[in-house]
């Protein structure tokens, strides 16, 4: 008898008795690996093109966001299952003359578009999750580029350094020089010693500024010790200012307002959720009774419907409207945040290119003739050596300046992509030559 039972139950409630179409198991989804590639840094130079391929490839917070697209999608996945059926086998009195067995298949039916609801909200869900990913992606080329032009501009620093080391201990041997020939005060020959070791101090400095930088770069791919000996680019080629309307634009479709905006669609579906759980389920079950004393079976066909009378769902209603009007307010929220850092961002790149080129222009030109002029007159007895320091010291002021606004310039231009969202189109002295061609 039994052996009837179950393909009788199963055709009562519609179902075919050929092989079911299911989702496919854990054991078919291909699972992920525990951790992303190890990228293999070349011990060469290194260019930005290649810095941002290995991040973009080795970077663990865009591994993990990556992976979280994978969950969600398998979410969607989970919320278009139907719901088991459920079989109820019992057994009264244990007597066989007088046994009674009950087979009984029990099935949900699910009521007011609850499993459509559920779809819409995991489908919902993943674009939140892609728009994450797109907006993470974003933020790590944006670190990126910030952190390799950072690392250029510490190799021009320590150049400069070099370079300043070198000039202090020729105005140390000149000073030396005169002293000795009894043209200066011995006090001439103090001071230049204590500028060189100034200088040298500074020397030290822009090696760990250097070391700090390059640090940071490698971990960006997870490298906990840069192995690239230099990055080739020229900091002083200037990135673009773009056109104020046409940044306007670009940020109304920046990851970071698409993500604000899907998760106001999120909240939404999930509302929608919680109200088709106002109407009940409701259960179908159908079965054999099988009645030993009696000598026959007897078919079992009922349906269990839950009665609404205190639970309506109606807090968790509530609850899902109230995130959803949060989730609209922090779309506002997130819209002016946006606007004003991209104004900010703008403005500061905008600022750091006048400076630099007035630096270039106007400044530099200036203290390196000064300096010149001041070291050709104390070689030839007509300044003192303050006058000398003077003007060694203004000239590194303005070199410095001059690139922490090229490495300002290049920060601020990063940031506006960021915000914006769009890839980065770096300058064509930020290429090698042969990247260009």
């Amino acid at each position: 008898m039994y052996r009837y039972l179950l393909p009788f139950s199963l055709v009562a409630f519609g179902l075919p008795l050929s092989a079911q179409t299911l989702p496919p198991t854990s054991s078919s989804i291909e699972a992920p690996q525990a951790h992303p590639n190890r990228i293999a840094e070349a011990a060469g130079p290194l260019t930005l093109q290649a810095a941002l391929n290995m991040a973009l490839r080795a970077n663990s917070e865009l591994s993990a966001a990556r992976y979280e697209l994978q969950a969600v999608e398998a979410s969607v996945l989970q919320a278009g299952v139907l719901p088991n059926p459920a079989l109820e086998v019992g057994v009264l009195d244990t007597r066989k003359e007088t046994r009674e067995t009950t087979v009984q298949l029990s099935q949900p039916i699910e009521l007011g578009g609850k499993r459509a609801a559920r779809v819409e909200a995991a489908e919902r869900g993943r674009d939140a999750a892609l728009a994450e990913l797109n907006a993470k992606h974003a933020d790590i080329r944006a670190a990126v580029i910030t952190a390799f032009f950072n690392v250029l501009a510490a190799q021009e620093r320590l150049s400069l350094a070099e370079n300043s080391a070198e000039l202090a201990k020729r105005a140390t041997s000149v000073a030396s020089r005169r002293v000795a020939a009894g043209k200066v005060s011995p006090v001439e020959e103090t001071k230049a010693r204590v500028a060189e070791a100034s200088v040298r101090f500074e020397l030290t400095q822009a090696k760990s500024e250097l070391a700090t930088a390059r640090n940071r770069l490698a971990a960006l791919w997870g490298s906990p010790t840069p192995r690239f000996e230099r990055v080739e680019g020229r900091l002083d080629a200037l990135p673009a200012l773009p056109e104020r309307m046409a940044l306007s634009q670009r940020l109304a479709a920046s990851p970071a307002l698409a993500r604000a905006r899907l998760e106001v669609d999120r909240r939404q579906a999930l509302a929608q959720v919680e109200r088709s759980r106002r109407i009940p389920d409701i259960t179908l079950n159908m079965g054999v009774q099988r009645s030993e004393e009696l000598g026959r079976n007897q078919a079992i066909v009922g349906v269990s419907i839950p009665l609404p009378f205190f639970d309506r769902n109606q807090g968790n209603i509530l609850e899902a409207l109230r995130r959803t009007d949060k989730a609209r307010d922090e779309l506002a929220a997130t819209e002016t945040r946006l606007t004003n850092e991209l104004a900010q961002a703008f403005e500061q790149l905008d600022v750091a290119r006048q400076e630099s080129s007035a630096l270039q222009q106007e400044v530099l030109p200036g203290a390196q003739s000064a300096y010149d002029a001041a070291t050709k007159g104390f070689e030839a007895g007509k300044f003192n050596f303050l006058e000398v320091l003077d003007a060694q010291r203004t000239l590194l002021q303005a070199k410095s300046q001059y690139l922490r606004a090229l490495a300002e310039a290049h920060r601020a231009a990063a940031e506006v992509d960021r915000l914006v969202g769009t890839p980065y189109a770096p300058p064509s002295g930020a290429m090698t030559t042969r990247e260009q061609q």
